[in-house]
């Protein structure tokens, strides 16, 4: 599976380069974190495809290998909606948040002493150990009282 650090380059380079599209390896962690992107409205839609495009008839018929998520860039004035996307916990340094310290970044302190607060208009995309719920954005976390590693944020 692909790290995180992948998807937040790969979305911030689509971007800063002005595409319309961009596409991901199709697997859960992809598809959780495009849907938070996409509640938090810095994409515009997410649909399944192939490597040739998004056609979500082609994607059940092919190779697990070659299904992509693909993703609509959201812009503004010409400029893009999302502007930074970033790791917080990195693989040489795992962060696990419990309850306190995902309320302390969601309200503007700094948590865990090592994780900073969440800014006016950013997310933080937690993986929690929740079958039910394992990709959530930080506030909806909170709300569920579920902890779990704060693998990225954008703003």
């Amino acid at each position: 599976m692909p790290l995180p650090h992948d998807i937040c380059s790969k979305i911030q380079n689509a971007f800063r380069a002005r595409h319309q599209k961009v596409s991901l390896f199709h697997n859960t962690q992809n598809l959780g974190i495009l849907n938070i992107l996409l509640r938090a409205g810095f994409i515009s839609s997410i649909t399944r495809g192939t490597i040739t495009g998004p056609s979500p008839t082609d994607f059940n018929t092919a190779k697990e290998h070659d299904r992509r998520i693909w993703a609509d860039l959201k812009y503004r004035d010409d400029q893009p909606v999302l502007s930074n996307m970033e790791l917080i916990s990195k693989p040489s340094q795992r962060v696990f948040l419990e309850l306190k310290d995902i309320r302390l970044m969601c309200s503007g302190r700094r948590a865990n002493g090592r994780v900073k607060p969440l800014g006016m208009g950013e997310v933080a995309m937690i993986k929690t150990n929740d079958k039910e719920h394992e990709w959530l954005e930080a506030r909806e976390a909170l709300q569920l009282k579920i902890p779990g590693e704060p693998v990225c944020r954008a703003r």
